[in-house]
């Protein structure tokens, strides 16, 4: 039989930790294509940042490092980094690798996260074989929080083998395959798509017809509890962007919380992730999450014709920002096999419904 390549399911999550591979993890922390990782009962507030060379441990730099004790249930202050050890240790096979994303509620209420392994001098990487624990630096940006023993901020996604589609291959998963969908539900070909890359991706533009178009917060002294949900009154934390004809004024430093124009489908035997742009298309960042889960925006059966994708924006610039304008970039990989819970039908979600700009699941929904 052939081997298959790609992107982990669910089931082979399961399989992982079950084999020891994954020690430490939930089953309930098991997604379609990802395992959400917890914190421990080990949290500090550090200076700043690092990453270990080849050899060190991130226990032993830590020491080396001014640092004191968190304890839980203070506040996370804002523009602080924190490092917090994770519930789950590794023990990778040497044909196994990962990568770690922030969680939407994560990228959404702005707190920067970045996991760190040992002897590993790069974030969000677990490279083959990996044996250790891993640690995650935490930072809000806009606002302290508040979080738990068993708090889960970012995920992380196995893979065996880079599945990333090309050009070619993307033109052809379009023919076969509805992907996107325009604001009138038809369907996007690759034909009609305008700003090309020509490296398998796909660029998103910005929606302004949306009501309310967007979020922008102004930042406040009160802590977002991350155990609270659907609590928090939005206008204490955000105001409603404007538009302004056909544009929009994103300021340099700010934070947004805006909408692709697209919805996006992806299929079971897909993934997909959000990359950075082409600094080209101007100096600003268009997520903090961006990774979307197999079975996103198909419905239970297959019916939907997909959902928009929430952005995460800090412009490094004064922007203006017109309506169809590029905004965003995703990439596709394939699955190594069909997961055997998918984003839509697993009900587990806080976003399976959102439609245009959507604050995080512990803000009020009206």
């Amino acid at each position: 039989m052939a081997k298959k390549f790609g992107v982990l399911p669910s089931q082979m999550i399961r399989e992982m930790m079950e084999g020891g591979f994954v020690s430490g993890a939930s089953a309930a922390n098991v997604n379609p294509a990802s395992l959400d990782l917890s914190l421990s009962d080990e949290m500090y507030r550090v200076e700043g940042v690092f990453l270990p060379r080849p050899g060190e441990k991130v226990r032993e730099l830590l020491q080396q490092m001014p640092h004191a004790p968190h304890v839980f249930g203070d506040i996370l202050e804002k523009d602080v980094t924190y490092l917090a050890r994770l519930n789950e240790t590794l023990a990778f096979p040497g044909h196994v690798y990962g990568y770690c994303n922030p969680k939407s509620s994560t990228g959404r209420n702005d707190v920067h996260v970045r996991v760190l392994a040992d002897g590993v001098s790069r974030y969000d990487m677990i490279p083959e074989g990996y044996k250790g624990e891993v640690w995650l630096a935490i930072q809000p940006n806009s606002y302290p929080i508040r979080v738990q023993q068993g708090t889960t901020l970012v995920q992380l996604r196995f893979f065996n083998h880079d599945t990333r589609l090309s050009e070619l291959e993307l033109e052809m998963t379009m023919q076969k395959d509805n992907l996107l969908f325009d604001s009138h539900g038809e369907v996007i070909t690759y034909s009609r798509l305008k700003i090309k890359d020509g490296d398998g991706s796909v660029i998103l533009r910005l929606d302004i017809e949306q009501d309310p178009l967007g979020y922008e917060c102004f930042g406040v002294s009160e802590a977002v509890d991350f155990s609270k949900i659907n609590h928090y009154e939005p206008g204490k934390f955000f105001k409603q962007v404007k538009r302004e004809g056909d544009f929009v004024r994103l300021k340099k430093g700010g934070f947004y919380i805006l909408s692709s124009k697209e919805a996006v489908r992806i299929p079971p035997y897909l993934a997909c992730e959000m990359v950075p742009m082409d600094e080209r298309s101007g100096e600003f960042r268009s997520h903090y999450a961006g990774f979307i889960d197999p079975g996103w925006g198909c419905g239970k059966g297959g019916e939907e014709k997909g959902r928009s994708l929430t952005l995460e924006v800090r412009p490094f610039e004064d922007m203006i920002v017109r309506g169809k304008q590029a905004i965003a970039k995703i990439k596709f990989e394939r699955m190594m096999d069909i997961p055997d819970m998918l984003y839509d039908v697993s009900g587990r979600s806080n976003y399976s419904v959102q439609s245009g700009a959507r604050l995080s699941k512990h803000f009020i929904s009206r």
